[in-house]
């Protein structure tokens, strides 16, 4: 006869039956167009294809599911980001490049979803710190990203040192987030289009 920790040991050893990462996607949407408040748990679980215990065993509680979500979004757009910035390309068409991808994204039907970063953390960063932490990450490994790649357009002279990689990483950044609010507000893909183009004058500027 088999003991209770054998029999414990086998339940553990089994393969889920579904993809973590699918998953995370799933509930991502839900997050992105109810926002993290309004999102129920009955909601992310029918999303996810999970009753709540086997949602909860394998993600833990909603703000630790959530978090899940947006480090997979973070890590997936700074792979975005890093694969773009390295391009053998000008810094303006590298950037041209990021802002129409971004801007894609976001004003995508029939959601126009923005940014998960922009559009439900900043709201729900107010009332829990984990969330807001891990967006701060997020954000601050973005800007690491654009700092890098002015400060080696510096080095090469495409560039003059003022202002510094840091303030046009900062200001890079904020482009995104801008982008991401108005797309959420419904403005038009080409017009966002034409407002990044503007702002670039001002990301570059020598």
């Amino acid at each position: 006869m088999r003991n209770d920790t054998e029999i414990e040991k086998r339940k553990r050893g089994r393969p889920r039956q579904f993809d973590p990462d699918a998953v995370l996607e799933n509930v991502r949407q839900v997050f992105t167009t109810k926002g993290y408040d309004g999102a129920s748990l009955d909601d992310l679980a029918a999303a996810a294809g999970l009753n709540r215990p086997s949602l909860y065993g394998a993600f833990g509680d909603k703000e630790q599911l959530y978090i899940q979500a947006l480090n997979q979004v973070g890590a997936r757009s700074q792979a975005r980001l890093a694969e773009a910035l390295a391009l053998r390309l000008p810094i303006e068409e590298r950037l041209t490049l990021i802002y129409k991808s971004a801007i894609a994204a976001y004003s995508a039907p029939p959601l126009h979803a923005g940014c998960m970063i922009v559009n439900t953390a900043a709201t729900a960063a107010t009332t829990n710190p984990a969330i807001a932490e891990t967006a701060r990450n997020i954000r601050a490994g973005l800007e690491e990203l654009f700092e890098r790649a002015f400060a080696a357009c510096v080095t090469r002279r495409e560039l003059p040192a003022a202002p510094s990689p840091s303030a046009r990483a900062k200001l890079a950044t904020a482009m995104l987030d801008t982008l991401a609010v108005r797309a959420r507000l419904g403005e038009s893909a080409a017009s966002l289009e034409a407002f990044a183009q503007e702002a670039l004058a001002l990301v570059c500027v020598i």
